[in-house]
């Protein structure tokens, strides 16, 4: 691979609630390994406390996702102040995302049929996300010096896929509720998250035992009535289903329960969903912003396989999970054809979709011998009851990966760094500074 990127536009510092932010715009390989071939632009923003020593060690931060665009920051607090104190960080926009050659439906269309879409896609997963980071270390600190990396959910699998195949370029890592599971297949995953999904399920109802009979109604109001959310498409149980992605983040249940409080209205016709209900449900159960999340969800889990959509088979193996069902059991970030009919903005990419779902020769993502020697010090918090990233699959890598720490508590769901970013941030640190063995390691 070409080591050294391009840069396209640097600006000058600029000084905004006492941090210092510059722009940085790379032209980087679509594909590492084709010399002279084509390119794509990424962005990523340089933050700093104001007046920072120009010798401060970089850290890198990885966003969650995939397909999430890094964190527009708006001055020194959260994780981001934290790691302020002692770094410089980058904010990397990873490929397809933000500034970074955004992938919408729209460009894709750019890009000819839907086979050479998928070939296009094919680019934008962790190896070439890692190996972008490389080119960029290169460019920014010089070959010589390493920075730390950061990775928020699958920004930590990044990171694993960037300690198995480029590990000099890294001084330490920190991962915040995404240890991957380097050694199971897809099917393995899900099979955990669906349990973990059922779980979360049967505590709300637990917590707001009035919302079973609030939820039924809702459902058989959708299955009986041609309902169109705001975009014009019609809002299926299916669709509804997806609602339980709030149960993987803090106060998810009552994040839901508060959305079905006031579902119904009395209208001209009756008894009927309100305006502002559907214009919620809507924006909650949406990744039209952001196709990359849908259409290549599954191939983040893929080495030599074709996934098939994996989650929506596995649905045979959870009756519950049927819509109907006698209680009506929300799901997560399980990926399914249906996503492609429902989402309006998904729709010309249903092909596409089909097309990376069948593809059985993804490359490598994990170097299980490189990562088992690993010498580069790790310091991770896994989260007990996290319904995205199964803590038991989390704790085998933990076991396997050389150097490695891990904090496993239950004081936060998946988006502890959101919720009290600070003390978790700052306790990585100090783990991953000191040599004494933490949690597993």
């Amino acid at each position: 691979m070409s080591i050294s990127a391009v840069p396209v536009e640097s600006s000058q510092c600029r000084t905004t609630n006492s941090v210092e932010m510059a722009n940085h715009f790379f032209t980087l390989p679509l594909d590492h390994s084709v010399e002279n071939g084509e390119t794509i632009q990424v962005y990523a923003r340089e933050i700093a406390k104001h007046g920072a020593s120009d010798d401060l060690p970089w850290m890198i931060f990885f966003q969650g996702g995939p397909g999430g665009a890094s964190p527009r920051p708006t001055g020194v607090n959260g994780w981001i102040g934290e790691v302020l104190k002692t770094h410089r960080l980058l904010l990397l926009d990873q490929r397809g995302t933000g500034m970074s050659s955004e992938v919408l439906a729209q460009t894709l269309a750019t890009r000819g049929d839907a086979q050479a879409q998928a070939d296009y896609l094919t680019h934008f997963r962790a190896d070439s996300i890692v190996k972008d980071a490389e080119c960029i270390r290169h460019t920014l600190l010089g070959a010589e010096k390493k920075w730390t990396g950061i990775g928020q959910s699958y920004g930590g699998f990044c990171l694993l896929t960037y300690l198995s195949f480029h590990p000099e370029g890294l001084e330490g890592v920190l991962i915040t509720g995404g240890v991957a599971c380097v050694k199971q297949h897809v099917k393995d995953n899900y099979r955990l998250t669906y349990q973990k999904v059922l779980d979360k399920n049967k505590l709300y109802y637990q917590r707001y035992p009035e919302d079973v009979e609030k939820v039924k109604d809702i459902v058989s109001y959708i299955t009986e009535n041609d309902v169109q959310l705001p975009s014009g498409v019609r809002l299926t149980a299916r669709r509804f289903q997806q609602l339980g992605m709030f149960f993987g983040g803090g106060s998810g249940l009552e994040a839901m329960h508060y959305l079905l409080e006031k579902a119904f209205v009395n209208g001209v016709t009756g008894k009927e969903l309100s305006s502002n209900f559907l214009i919620d449900v809507e924006r909650a159960s949406s990744y039209e912003t952001s196709p990359i999340f849908c259409i290549m969800h599954e191939s983040i889990y893929a080495e030599g396989y074709a996934t098939q959509w994996a989650a929506e088979q596995l649905r045979e193996e959870f009756p519950e999970t049927a819509v109907d069902a006698d209680t009506f059991t929300f799901t997560g970030e399980m990926v399914a054809p249906c996503m492609l009919e429902d989402l309006k903005a998904l729709q010309p990419l249903k092909e596409v979709a089909e097309i990376l779902a069948q593809k059985s020769d993804w490359g490598k993502l994990y170097d299980l011998e490189q990562l088992s020697n690993n010498t580069v010090p790790v310091s991770a918090i896994s989260y007990y009851d996290d319904m995205y990233v199964p803590i038991e699959w989390s704790e085998e890598t933990a076991q396997h990966v050389g150097n490695f720490r891990i904090w496993v508590t239950n004081e936060w769901e998946h988006n502890g760094i959101g919720v009290d970013g600070p003390r978790i941030v700052s306790r990585l640190l100090e783990q991953l500074n000191n040599p004494a063995p933490f949690g597993l390691r």
